[in-house]
């Protein structure tokens, strides 16, 4: 028995989900920089990227951060971005030429086999993409060997479910629209899957880090409406899409209405505040 075939089946499956939500991710990649801008920031300067640094940007999607390193990092440094998925990966690499960045290179490989040189890199990130793999201590293992003695890490996830609520709303709208059960929002590769307290601390000193630090940062979605937001969603998140595939477009419509009514609790006078909790984690080899 192949009892690795469940993994590689996920893995397919996540492979195929951000081929197809690839354009959608980086048609938003305006607000979602906006979003993560702060965090983001944060994460880059926990790495400790600096000048003429060579760094890994594991599951780097469209890469607006992979942009962010390149700046950093200037002519004398370089930033290997990669990803699971090819066509999210070949925007990163289009968005890069675009900003005549000529430093960033990309490679579509397998987050917990990175098929790097051991020892070769200053710093690495992973933005809001550790949660996803179905072994995250592999994931870990592998930036750590990746990385020379002394180099910095820091990566971004979210945090508990009941913080990003958002997220939720949506989910269990668009499951009991469609008749299936709640998914456990601790389960491995879920999108809280490191969200409970020390969870991924831990993870961090097994891998083999040093001063593992974990940081709580909010980061509240701001757009003008919920109903922007759901257009993020319809346009990215292809797992809802693929929840509500199964319905007839009467009752998808009804489910994306009841989302989007249950999601107005976070209206303002300055628009739509849409509630995240993240954590960012950072250590040294």
């Amino acid at each position: 028995m192949d009892h690795n075939a469940p993994i590689d089946g996920f893995k397919r499956h996540m492979r195929g989900q951000w081929d197809d939500a690839a354009a959608g991710w980086d048609a938003h990649a305006p607000q979602i920089a906006a979003w993560l801008r702060n965090a983001s920031d944060a994460m880059i300067e926990m790495a400790g990227v600096r000048a003429g640094a060579r760094v890994l940007d594991v599951a780097a999607g469209a890469g607006d951060q992979t942009l962010d390193i390149a700046r950093r990092v200037g002519p004398a440094g370089e930033v290997l971005a990669i990803d699971l998925s090819p066509c999210i990966l070949e925007r990163a690499a289009d968005n890069a030429r675009r900003a005549g960045l000529s430093n960033v290179q990309t490679r579509v490989a397998d987050g917990e086999d990175l098929g790097v040189w051991a020892a070769t890199f200053d710093a690495a990130v992973c933005r809001l993409g550790l949660m996803f793999f179905p072994d995250p201590l592999r994931g870990l293992r592998q930036m750590h060997a990746a990385l020379r003695h002394g180099g910095g890490i820091c990566t971004m996830v979210f945090g508990r479910p009941e913080r990003n609520p958002c997220v939720g709303i949506v989910m269990s709208t668009a499951l009991r629209h469609a008749g299936q059960p709640p998914i456990d929002p601790q389960c491995s590769g879920s999108l809280f899957s490191l969200g409970a307290p020390g969870r991924i601390d831990s993870l961090f000193a097994a891998a083999g880090f040093r001063e593992v630090a974990t940081t709580v940062v909010e980061a509240p979605f701001r757009l003008p409406s919920a109903r922007h937001y759901l257009d993020f969603i319809g346009a990215s998140a292809s797992p809802v899409r693929q929840i509500l595939a199964s319905l007839g477009a009467q009752a998808a419509a009804a489910a994306w209405a009841e989302m989007e009514q249950r999601l107005r609790v976070f209206d303002g006078s300055g628009g739509w505040c849409g509630p995240n909790e993240l954590l960012l984690t950072a250590a040294r080899r």
